[in-house]
């Protein structure tokens, strides 16, 4: 199977170009080239497959086989493959996903992609299509009892649900593998909950670290970064454009509020190109 690793403020992915390559099971092979020691490493798999509504469908795979329904990160990345392999001359592209169309700008340097601003839609505050099981119509600064510690959260969908910290301590110091799996299997999340752990550093800047559902921490998260900027907003935090710094880098996330759409601003790097031999049995 003939592939290309890329990143995304270092939230890394295997991407498969389905135009040429056929992958008929997604799930298994994507825990397979995830692993970091057996296979290419990575959080997940990306297929770039044609779509009947848009001019490109993402379908994404997390690292533990689970279908994911988008990635800010890896959705820039989708952008910079299709353009800089000659799939389009458009630099205002559409590209299909779970979470609904998205809309992407695509910046070039050299006749590439470097930059890529998405349209990633309005946010979602209703409890119930989150989902987060609540007592209120919107989960904004509610306490939660999470593996034996109290903590306020704000819950937001970006086409996947999220829920937001805002902590004093310095979130480069929290041991997230002990964490985050309380929060991500947590019964108050009935499809698991992708958790952003953030610093408030002043009006124009969140720092951010993430624990994505069947993933595990990840060096950034494109969705996460715009939910945790909604949910600063929301609570008074910050700005309506602010920076998300990340463990791999730092995207800028716009929002007007209400039923405007966010707008995620970041970078897509190739890493390398390659083909690997598919274990028989999932081929």
């Amino acid at each position: 199977m003939k592939f290309t690793k890329m990143q995304g403020a270092g939230n890394d992915y295997v991407y498969v170009n389905c135009f040429q390559e056929e992958v008929k099971n997604p799930q298994e092979i994507s825990k397979f080239v995830s692993d970091r020691h057996f296979g290419i490493g990575a959080d997940g798999l990306i297929l770039i497959q044609p779509s009947q509504q848009a001019d490109f469908k993402m379908a994404m795979y997390n690292a533990d086989g689970s279908q994911g329904e988008m990635c800010g990160n890896a959705i820039r990345c989708v952008a910079k493959y299709v353009y800089d392999h000659g799939m389009t001359d458009k630099t205002q592209i559409s590209i299909d996903t779970l979470a609904g169309i998205k809309y992407l700008e695509l910046t070039l340097e050299h006749g590439e992609v470097s930059q890529v601003r998405v349209n990633m839609g309005t946010p979602c505050l209703t409890a119930d299509k989150i989902p987060v099981v609540a007592e209120t119509e919107q989960v904004v600064n509610v306490p939660i009892d999470v593996g034996g510690r109290t903590c306020r959260i704000t819950a937001v969908s970006m086409g996947n649900p999220h829920c937001v910290l805002f902590l004093e301590e310095d979130v480069r110091t929290l041991d997230l593998s002990a964490i985050g799996p309380h929060f991500e299997n947590h019964p108050r999340f009935p499809k698991r909950i992708n958790t952003e752990f953030v610093n408030v550093i002043d009006e124009h800047t969140l720092r951010m670290r993430v624990w994505e559902r069947g993933s595990g921490e990840t060096l950034a998260c494109g969705t996460g970064s715009c939910a945790s900027a909604v949910a600063a907003m929301l609570n008074g935090k910050c700005d309506r454009e602010v920076t998300v710094l990340l463990t791999g880098g730092k995207l800028n996330i716009a929002w007007e509020g209400s039923d405007a759409p966010v707008y995620m601003t970041g970078p897509a790097v190739k890493v390398f190109e390659g083909e690997i031999e598919l274990p028989e049995e999932i081929r």
